[in-house]
Parts: structure tokens; sequence; C-alpha cells
């Protein structure tokens, strides 16, 4: 009778222990998945917040720039250009890395393509749309002259391509979190 006593005493404590450990590893799974879900709503606030700041520039900061003239459009260009780069660079960091936080969480190939979709907008930037800021940003550009509104009306086609890529990119990322 007492070693029977004895072993169920071991039996316990390890059914105590089992479940511990049972506790911990649920615990820390539950854990990763709130940093998974964590990441997922970091990447898609700030993508948004990145569309929504290019759109707003594309539907209203822009084209009232230009209902103001080429002249008063072209002097109050450098100082727009130069808060929204800042905005706009801050924001595609963070969507970046929290989107690669989701995507190596999740294992979800989307949360990459969205990602660097994204990130496009980047060399776009440099390769496409920079010459013409330059040229904006020039202290020397005749802000009266048809060349400097013709710029002007060039970017913001140009910047209306941002837009378009960070739409598709935040409604990438918001159908991997709506098809959970």
């Amino acid at each position: 009778m007492r070693l029977f006593k004895f072993s169920k005493q071991i039996s316990i404590v390890e059914t105590h222990c089992d479940a511990s450990l049972l506790t911990i590893s649920a615990l820390e799974e539950r854990k990763t998945m709130m940093e998974l879900q964590l990441s997922e709503l970091i990447a898609i606030i700030s993508c948004a917040f990145f569309a929504g700041a290019a759109i707003y520039i594309n539907l209203v900061e822009h084209p009232a720039r230009m209902e103001c003239g080429t002249a008063l459009a072209a002097a109050v260009f450098p100082s727009s250009y130069r808060r929204a780069a800042v905005i706009q660079a801050s924001l595609a960091i963070i969507s970046f890395i929290s989107s690669v936080f989701a995507w190596y969480g999740s294992s979800n190939i989307g949360w990459l393509i969205g990602t660097l979709i994204l990130l496009s907008v980047i060399p776009f930037t440099f390769i496409v749309v920079m010459p013409i800021n330059k040229k904006l940003l020039n202290p020397n550009l005749d802000k009266t002259s048809s060349e400097t509104r013709r710029l002007l009306v060039s970017w913001g086609r140009l910047h209306a391509v941002r837009s378009i890529l960070s739409v598709v990119s935040l409604l990438i990322f918001s159908s991997l979190v709506l098809n959970y």
C-alpha cells in the first residue's frame, strides 16, 4: 500500500509538471501570436498613414497649390516637400520593419510582397521624381515660367504613382489580416 501511495504522489507531481510546461508553452505561444498581431497592426497603420498622406498630397495639397498660381505653388513647394519627405520616409521605414516581422512570424509571403511594393516608391522617387524635385528646389528657378508650371504638373502626376503603390500595399496588408 505504501508503494502505491508513493507512486501516486510521483504521478501527481509529474502531471503537475506537465501542466506547468503546457501552461508555459501556451503562454509563449500566445506571446508570439500577440507580437505577430502587433507587427501586422503597425505595418497596416503605418502603410495606411503613408497612403493617406500621399493621397492627401495628390487630391488636396498639390491641386490647392496649383490653383494659387505657378509662382506661389513653386514658392511653397520646397517647404512642403521637406516636411512630407520626413513623414513619408519614417512611415515607409516603420511599415517595412513591422511587415518584415509579420512575414517572418507568419511565413506568409504576402507581407513581403506588400512591403516590397511600398518600398518600390523609394527607387521610383530617386530615379523618376528626384530630377523634377531638384529642378523645383533650385533657388534660381524662375517661379513664373511655363517650364515651372510644366514641372509642377508633371510632379503631381508622378506623385500619384506613389499614392497608387501605397494603396496597393495597404490592400495587400488588409487582405492578409481579413483572410485569417
